[in-house]
């Protein structure tokens, strides 16, 4: 079983039944299968590209640096990492980091669907160009839909599908830190919350301190 399945029997059920996938050729490489972690039942549910090489190692979802500030911008709408729902479009770590091939994304896609049908959020955030394109069905670019709600059909449920740029995307342009700080203010309002005070994300460190550096995805982007 993928080590990030710690969810509900039925979403542990379909993680024990992921975790042997070999519908494409990434299985033949990876360490573990990076299903996803967080709350079965979480109203808010962020999807990204693929797993790198931490992903990989741990079978859990943003442990690097992208995901230390994936939680320092959910700690500033008063959200912790147990309250969401992390995946991937691949569940798997395409070699070097290197973008999703068509065939990947079209073999794994039915697990992310699937994920988001037994999980039914309310929100699903969009991380960076794959998932964006993907789950909304359209050709648009993240730059241009960033911060953009709109109303979609997921897995069988109606959802709220909101498009914002990848976290890694501040650790190699850091102005993108407030654009993400301002999209993520908006999610309490889309969850239909009140506010959070949102403190200021710590200054970050440039990519070369956090250990290892991997290359730049173009999809985050």
């Amino acid at each position: 079983m993928a080590a990030a399945a710690t969810e509900s029997p039925t979403l542990g059920a379909f993680g024990d039944e992921v975790a042997a996938c070999t519908r494409c050729a990434l299985a033949s490489g990876r360490t573990i299968v990076v299903f996803g972690s967080g709350s079965p039942t979480a109203d808010l549910m962020f999807v990204g590209e693929a797993p790198g090489f931490h992903e990989d190692k741990q079978g859990l979802p943003f442990v690097g640096a992208a995901g230390q500030l994936l939680s320092k911008l959910l700690g500033g709408i008063g959200l912790t990492r147990d309250d969401v729902f992390v995946a991937n479009v691949l569940k798997c770590r395409p070699p070097g980091n290197r973008d999703p091939l068509p065939e990947e994304i079209a073999a794994c896609e039915g697990h992310l669907f699937r994920q988001i049908e037994l999980i039914r959020p309310k929100v699903v955030a969009t991380l960076g160009n794959f998932a964006t394109k993907l789950l909304s069905g359209r050709p648009d670019g993240i730059t241009r839909v960033h911060g953009r709600e709109q109303a979609v059909s997921l897995g069988g449920n109606r959802v709220v599908l909101y498009p914002i740029f990848h976290p890694a995307a501040a650790l190699y342009t850091p102005r993108m830190l407030e654009v993400l700080e301002a999209d993520f203010g908006r999610i309490p309002a889309l969850l239909g919350r009140d506010p959070a005070p949102a403190p200021v994300v710590a200054a970050l460190r440039p990519v070369a301190s956090a250990a290892p550096a991997e290359p730049v995805q173009l999809g985050l982007f």
